[in-house]
């Protein structure tokens, strides 16, 4: 419902002639419009917009629901600005009720995940599950799929002209991340393509842009693109803000950027209205042990920002730069009632949540009835391998029969995107280059899970310390293909069996016993199954990797992540060894 559908009930309301549906008394008000706590307010609601502000007893009738809110805060609903809902491995619905709790009441959500698998039709799937729920789920409409066009083979792509009708969609709202920053700044036509069709649907760009020179900066926002979530020094946050870019500040589950970007906010005294606070990738267990966005916006608190801004930053500044700050993001006349209600301002855990005027959420829990959404069969078998894997597809064969050969080897970085390109000497036997345990060498596979090719692709990794079994994931980002890797060629064919047996997932194998799994039947990348139960499963899904010799934080994301081929400096597709500085194979 539009408000010109309803003005004329609530100005009537305003005037007390008609009665408001729930009026929310004596709160303190974070009007994040003026920057100032207004004490000792009421705000009158009807058909979930906001009628009145001040006084309400006028509006009051013996129907009127009325929730006290003396002595606490009553804040604008948060908002996610740039999130994947597949990187919580819950289906939108799960993951909304969690969202609601932690206080979040709309999303920007950027499919691109299963993008890569089942193109527009994964994406319509998802965008209609979020228009079912008591959430506002936005959604921006994927760029890059596949993220590269001859580095990897993901299971769809998406041209300008499916991009072009998505935009049409209602609640479509820009351009989801523009990652392939070389194509746009290299004249790419299809890219250039879909940031023309959105400049021409008058909807907003998302950018991507993690490193480059001022030249390429430049040039990718002359193109169109108007934000980056990719900022990771204070630096990088001051040159992208003077030259017009909204600077998304993230802090997830493993991408923690709010204490280094923040300080341009604490230290360099910046105006805040084009920074936002997002997530971008986050874990169930994050969700329950920390939050969502109300865990930045505590993060940004702790460092010193005021908590009235912080809560600006994910909340009407997101708003204004989707265009939609005439609907939500703040408490004002004529906007939905959308409300979180708190004790402690800089805690940010809400005791009570309003969605469009309806108490959604009490004492920390959902009190609505829930829709659900059910996927087809064919979405939920996606994985596709074409054969039974054995051991020998794991063999990485040498020219030399004997000897030791100089071998490319992708080396991670804990709590990092990148990766390092090292080289090292491997021994061959019997033809095969042998992995070394000892130095953290062991072998990785990516295999084609879309289209029954077979194609296997093989190399080394470091920095995961396995010691023993093996580990695989159907999530890879961007293309979504089946990783391998592991200490021994039969605990890596036993790992990917599994998952194709399953429709996908995550699983940590050893001595041909599953240690750990998390099954992600829908597209291969969230389950199908409550929070609860996922958050059981990851939990036991890092201790087994931790039991197999890696202790690093998160390390089944960064896994999932080593075949990213847009974030240098080297990757593994199903194609390849990709060299990420130089966009080739090698």
């Amino acid at each position: 419902m539009d408000l010109h559908q309803v003005n004329r009930h609530i100005m009537k309301v305003a005037l007390g002639a008609i009665k408001a549906d729930l009026v929310v008394k004596h709160g303190t008000i974070v009007n994040v419009l003026t920057g100032e706590l207004i004490k000792d307010q009421d705000i009158a609601i009807s058909k979930g917009w906001i009628a009145y502000i001040g006084n309400a007893e006028h509006t009051i009738g013996p129907s009127t629901e009325i929730i006290n809110a003396e002595g606490k805060y009553i804040s604008p609903g948060l908002i996610d600005g740039h999130m994947h809902v597949e990187s919580t491995m819950l289906s939108v619905t799960e993951f909304s009720k969690v969202a609601l709790i932690k206080g979040i009441t709309s999303i920007m959500m950027d499919p691109h995940e299963i993008a890569n698998v089942f193109g527009v039709e994964g994406v319509r799937l998802m965008h209609e599950e979020g228009q079912r729920l008591p959430l506002k789920v936005f959604t921006t409409f994927p760029s890059c799929v596949p993220a590269t066009d001859d580095l990897e083979d993901a299971g769809a792509s998406l041209d300008v002209a499916q991009i072009q009708e998505g935009l049409t969609w209602e609640n479509v709202i820009g351009l989801g991340e523009v990652m392939n920053f070389p194509g746009v700044i290299n004249g790419d036509a299809k890219m250039l393509g879909e940031i023309e069709a959105t400049l021409k649907a008058k909807k907003t760009i998302t950018g991507h842009f993690p490193d480059g020179t001022d030249q390429m900066l430049q040039a990718y926002i002359a193109s169109g693109v108007t934000s980056c979530h990719e900022t990771v020094t204070r630096e990088q946050g001051l040159e992208k803000l003077r030259l017009g870019v909204y600077v998304m500040i993230r802090e997830g589950s493993t991408w923690c950027d709010v204490k280094e970007v923040i300080k341009i906010v604490t230290e360099d005294k910046v105006r805040i209205d084009n920074i936002l606070l997002v997530t971008d990738d986050v874990y169930p267990n994050t969700l329950v042990d920390k939050g969502h966005v109300n865990h930045v916006v505590r993060r940004a608190i702790e460092e010193g920002v005021r908590p009235i801004d912080a809560i600006q930053m994910a909340t009407i500044n997101v708003a204004r730069y989707f265009n939609l700050d005439h609907d939500i993001g703040s408490i004002a006349l004529g906007r939905k009632a959308d409300l979180i209600i708190m004790k402690d301002l800089s805690k940010v855990e809400p005791e009570t949540v309003i969605s469009d005027g309806k108490v959604v959420v009490k004492k920390n829990k959902i009190i609505i009835d829930y829709p659900t959404f059910t996927y087809p069969p064919h979405i939920l078998d996606s994985v596709k391998v074409g054969k039974t894997l054995n051991r020998d597809h794991f063999l990485l064969k040498s020219r030399a029969n004997i000897g030791s050969t100089k071998v490319n080897v992708i080396k991670v970085i804990e709590n990092s995107a990148r990766t390092e390109k090292i080289q090292v000497e491997l021994q061959v036997n019997d033809g095969i280059i042998q992995p070394d345990i000892a130095n953290d060498i062991i072998t990785l596979a990516c295999i084609d899970r879309h289209h029954q090719s077979g194609q296997i692709s093989l190399g080394f990794a470091k920095g995961f310390q396995l010691k023993g079994g093996a580990v695989a994931s159907t999530v890879a980002h961007d293309s979504h293909n089946l990783l391998v890797m592991g200490t021994n060629e039969t605990d890596m064919a036993f790992a990917a069996n599994k998952l194709v047996e399953t429709g996908g997932g995550m699983i940590v194998v050893k001595d041909g016993d599953v240690l750990g799994f998390v099954r992600m039947p829908i597209a291969g990348l969230m389950s199908d199954q409550p929070l609860e139960k996922v958050v059981k499963e990851v939990k036991r899904l890092d201790e087994r990797w931790n039991e197999l010799g890696c202790t690093m934080n998160a390390p089944f994301m960064t896994f999932s992540l080593i075949a990213l081929t847009v974030i240098p400096d080297i990757r593994i597709s199903n194609r390849g060894i990709v060299d990420v500085v130089e966009f080739k194979l090698i």
